[in-house]
């Protein structure tokens, strides 16, 4: 037996192309036998499936059939975005031609560590980095896993402007991870804003930052993971300014608003935030992971220079070779920019605002059926496409329930959120494919799981 071929170089492509037969046939095959939008039988059942499918992992000979064998167990015992009914999370059906830029990545697998690994996705990096930065007002942006690797990093910045001392205060209804990097980077405990209508409150940030020694760091959110809820931030900025505190805004979920012209006034007063979280694989319908982090000030990101002689030599600084090392915490990164790349090529700010605004609409029409329908409750109209309802006159424990027996028989995936000091179901829409009977049935669904009739 030779040796295995490659997947670049002259004969890669060659090589890869019978291996796309097998894993797209693959792909069919096992989403075919789930038939749903999750595998069903919980936890167990899955992962006994998945056991008996892989068999031994690392076997004494190869096993030529594991590359079809493996995908169709995985496809089979997937969660599928592009399934209308799995609507629990921030978790996007990927676009067909992000993905097939994403292989063209793995392929060819620059590092974006030095400039002799990754030449021209290192140029491309700089013009797609740039071009998103605009669109929120900033300067330069890096690319980083996602909101929380973006969360973090706009602390860290924040912590090396402004010293050790450094208060991060955000709202009740912030993402775990901001308090989280506090935690990380060893600051003092963040100060906790009330959020009482699911959003931050001025008054009481107003309060905050006059009550607690600064220097201070704001975080207001851009779309809460919970409700898709975005805080009053021309509000928040105008007492950032008041009080010279730093504004970092968590737009990782409504970033996306900045394409569509009839939902971008939602983030007016983003251009005001030192730095802001993007996130392009929730409401940019990229492969995970697809992240940014905006900075207006780009004096801000000498804070991550590094040095490596083997990768950025200061002789091959001064030549002109490009310094990567300062783009990230990370070492070896993959050019994620790629598939963002052709996306934003592809489709342009027309196509992308068009699936933006079709999930909004599909937000809009879900929370009218549930209005219009005697056996449930809306929390509120939606501002994004994330949906809370519940069953009218069901306790907590019954609404938990009913959830957890759509996830086991695998007919319908949906989140739970805690508003108002009630569980309520969570309903994200990020498949702009999804069909008004689908929404439909969606309730159909929950209202007979809750009778205690099989769904069907």
């Amino acid at each position: 037996m030779g040796l295995p071929p490659l997947a670049s170089g002259p004969h890669g492509s060659d090589a890869l192309r019978p291996l796309l037969d097998t894993v797209l046939d693959a792909l069919r095959t096992g989403t075919a036998a789930r038939g749903g939008p999750l595998p069903p039988g919980g936890p167990g059942a899955v992962a006994a499936r998945v056991a008996a499918a892989a068999g031994e992992i690392l076997p004494d000979r190869g096993d030529p059939e594991a590359l079809r064998v493996l995908v169709t167990a995985l496809a089979e015992g997937a969660a599928d975005p592009a399934h209308p009914l799995c609507a629990a999370h921030l978790h996007a059906p990927p676009l067909a031609v992000a993905a097939a830029a994403d292989l063209a990545a793995s392929v060819l697998n620059p590092s974006l560590d030095s400039w002799d690994q990754a030449p021209a996705a290192s140029a491309l990096e700089a013009l797609v980095t740039r071009a998103l930065a605009r669109e929120t007002g900033a300067a330069d942006a890096l690319v980083t896993t996602g909101g929380t690797e973006s969360n973090q990093l706009a602390v860290l910045l924040a912590r090396e402007t402004h010293g050790a001392g450094l208060r991060l205060v955000h709202g009740a209804n912030a993402h775990h991870s901001l308090p989280r990097a506090v935690w990380l980077l060893g600051l003092p405990e963040p100060v906790v804003v009330p959020a009482p209508a699911g959003t931050l409150d001025p008054a009481a940030l107003d309060e905050a930052l006059t009550q607690v020694p600064g220097p201070h760091l704001v975080a207001a959110t851009a779309g809460t993971t919970d409700a898709g809820l975005v805080d009053p931030l021309p509000e928040i900025a105008a007492r950032c300014a008041a009080h010279d505190a730093r504004l970092h805004v968590d737009a990782a979920y409504g970033a996306g608003l900045l394409f569509s012209d009839r939902h971008r006034p939602r983030l007016a007063g983003l251009e005001a935030a030192h730095t802001v979280a993007l996130d392009l694989h929730k409401l940019g319908w990229q492969p995970i992971p697809a992240g940014l982090l905006t900075v207006t000030d780009a004096d801000d990101l000498a804070a991550l220079h590094h040095r490596a002689d083997y990768l950025n030599a200061d002789d091959d600084t001064e030549a002109g070779l490009p310094d990567l090392l300062g783009r990230s915490p990370r070492t070896s990164r993959r050019p994620d920019v790629l598939k963002t790349a052709v996306t934003l090529k592809t489709l342009g700010r027309s196509g992308l605002g068009a699936l933006v605004d079709a999930v909004c609409s599909l937000a809009q029409e879900f929370a009218g059926l549930v209005e219009a329908h005697p056996g449930f409750h809306l929390h509120t109209p939606p501002t994004i496409s994330t949906v809370l309802f519940r069953p009218a006159h069901a306790t907590d424990d019954a609404v938990a329930a009913v959830r957890r027996t759509l996830l086991t028989t695998g007919r319908a995936v949906l989140g739970r959120a805690r508003a108002d000091g009630r569980l309520w179901l969570k309903a994200t829409l990020l498949n702009p494919h999804t069909r008004p009977d689908d929404l439909a049935g969606l309730l159909t669904l929950v209202e007979s799981s809750l009778e205690g009739r099989t769904p069907r």
